[in-house]
């Protein structure tokens, strides 16, 4: 029996592969699919280089979080080209709310708001503290430093598709760290924990 490496198999069974959570089948499906999704975000709706990249992100991580619930695994590539058109048409929105908010936008903030966003800020920073060097590594690089896959995957050493699951891995094992915590104000309007 002959084992067909990622590249040689349909979508169906690259998709089996990933359930089972082959490293070189999730790389695969990226690599098999993301010219498709920056077509669409970039030719189909005009989305600028960052936009797409954007985009890129949120469909694989959405794709990653979202696959077992396929009901035809053969029907990944319909399903990733509905996220990207959702998510580009997301992008277009954000944009011209942020252009409508333009000078509109007042530098005065109420402080209650601001306390509890630092606040809550805070508890996320506790939180990754609690996670391993691996996973607060990936996370700080993607969400704070605002790095794409393809760059952390270049200084982390690994497969671009391996950063998407550690990222969606560790996001699970942040929300645990997270769980029982309560981030928003409590009955009184005091915050609980």
């Amino acid at each position: 029996m002959t084992v067909r490496e990622p590249r040689d198999i349909g979508d169906a069974e690259l998709v089996a592969r990933c359930r089972r959570g082959e490293p070189a089948a999730w790389a695969e499906l990226v690599d098999r699919f993301e010219r498709y999704v920056y077509a669409i975000a970039v030719r189909g709706y005009r989305l600028s280089a960052e936009q797409a990249e954007e985009v890129f992100q949120e469909v694989f991580a959405r794709v990653y979080e979202h696959l077992g619930t396929l009901r035809d695994d053969g029907a990944i590539r319909p399903f990733i080209g509905a996220l990207t058109r959702r998510l580009a048409v997301d992008q277009l929105r954000a944009g011209a709310r942020l252009k409508r908010l333009g000078d509109e936008y007042s530098t005065e903030h109420d402080s209650a708001e601001a306390f509890e966003a630092v606040e809550r800020a805070l508890d996320v920073q506790e939180a990754l503290a609690g996670l391993t060097g691996e996973c607060r590594e990936v996370l700080d690089r993607f969400f704070v430093r605002d790095e794409s896959y393809a760059t952390i995957a270049r200084a982390l050493e690994i497969a671009p598709g391996t950063v998407a699951s550690r990222i969606s891995r560790c996001l699970s094992k942040l929300a645990k760290e997270l769980e029982g915590r309560n981030l928003g104000p409590g009955p009184s309007g005091e915050r609980t924990r």
